[in-house]
């Protein structure tokens, strides 16, 4: 098991990384007053595993989706804290994916001011992006992660174990991740260049974890709060994946990342930002990990969400696109510019 430090200015927070993460969990937590958030989902599969790492611990368990991520799924987990008597010494466990660690940690935020938090998160995603970092939100009138603030977690346990249950759609929406960060980072990028056809082997993904974890825990040591724009560069793919995920909805977050991947590195060669050939190079390990790019007949309508993106400034909209390997630039369109980018999702294509 890997122990990675976070050295940031709230607060220090600490990752385990590996097996018996959960099992370190448990011992972390003896003796505290805990709180376990989870959803459906989750509960249906871990139900007992949850009792037994946390004997005796009041749980809020919350309707399983990206559609759940909002006021109402807020105010459950904060009721359900009323309920249990917590105080700010109780520890808050957000033990699921990346929407139930948006919100258990926003929870916690919010509740007395702040409790501890402790994330464990059980899918890919949460385990090599989300959980790490301190970013906590809810979706708010179809606006994403627009009501949300910083709050690192205290701990962050990330067994592998909890891998073994995920279906194939949970797998490629960690991908969007991972190839994200293989793109900023070139030690990242080279070992999955290396090992592709292992793309989608959960032993070789475990292997990638702890590498993108100590990726983002650099970025966000010096720029926690995207202050100086450096953690701007985790948002790469994201503006049209974010557009897209809430136009069309269905597909999961990490397909969108891939997605936007994709389609940015149109932008990224169109406007002068990276040669072609590294352009293609994006795409292709974009359709390792994605082998098909669905057509969006509508994707122009994308632009609306696109202009209501956090990274704007102004009334173009904020691109994050790959430079090179291990290099990004912003860059900033103009809305209409950005419509006829967009038109190539709506293509046919073989």
């Amino acid at each position: 098991m890997e122990i990675i430090e976070v050295h940031t200015k709230s607060r220090p927070s600490t990752v385990y990384c590996g097996e018996g993460a959960a099992q370190a969990a448990s011992e972390y937590l003896r003796g505290a007053q805990a709180f376990v958030v989870t959803d459906t989902n989750v509960s249906r599969l871990y139900a007992d595993t949850i009792s037994r790492l946390f004997p005796g611990a009041p749980a809020c368990v919350l309707p399983a989706g990206e559609r759940h991520k909002n006021r109402t799924g807020l105010f459950t987990i904060l009721g359900k804290m009323l309920d249990a008597q917590l105080h700010r010494p109780s520890v808050v466990v957000a033990f699921g994916g990346g929407v139930i660690g948006d919100m258990a940690g926003l929870a916690a935020a919010l509740y007395m001011r702040g409790t501890r938090l402790v994330q464990m998160p059980t899918t890919l995603l949460a385990q090599v992006d989300s959980s790490v970092g301190g970013k906590t939100a809810v979706d708010y009138r179809g606006v994403k992660n627009v009501v949300g603030a910083f709050y690192q977690p205290e701990r962050v346990f990330c067994d592998p174990v909890f891998l073994n249950t995920l279906p194939a759609r949970e797998v490629r929406c960690g991908l969007g991740e991972i190839v994200k960060t293989g793109l900023l980072d070139e030690k990242v990028g080279a070992k999955i260049r290396e090992n592709a056809d292992k793309l989608h082997e959960l032993a070789f993904l475990q292997e990638l974890a702890a590498d993108c974890i100590r990726f983002k825990a650099g970025v966000v040591e010096r720029d926690e709060t995207e202050s100086s724009g450096l953690r701007k560069c985790l948002n790469l793919g994201h503006t049209t994946g974010h557009a897209l995920e809430l136009l069309c909805g269905r597909r999961s977050h990490g397909e969108y990342v891939l997605i936007g991947l994709w389609l940015e590195s149109f932008i990224a060669e169109g406007e002068g930002v990276c040669e072609p050939s590294y352009a293609q190079e994006v795409r292709s390990l974009v359709l390792r990990a994605l082998p098909r790019i669905p057509r969006f007949p509508n994707a122009a309508e994308g632009l609306r969400f696109a202009l209501l993106d956090k990274k704007n400034a102004g009334s173009g909209v904020s691109f994050i696109l790959p430079k090179s390997r291990g290099a990004y630039a912003e860059l900033t369109l103009p809305p209409e510019r950005y419509a006829h980018y967009l038109n190539i999702l709506a293509e046919e294509r073989q």
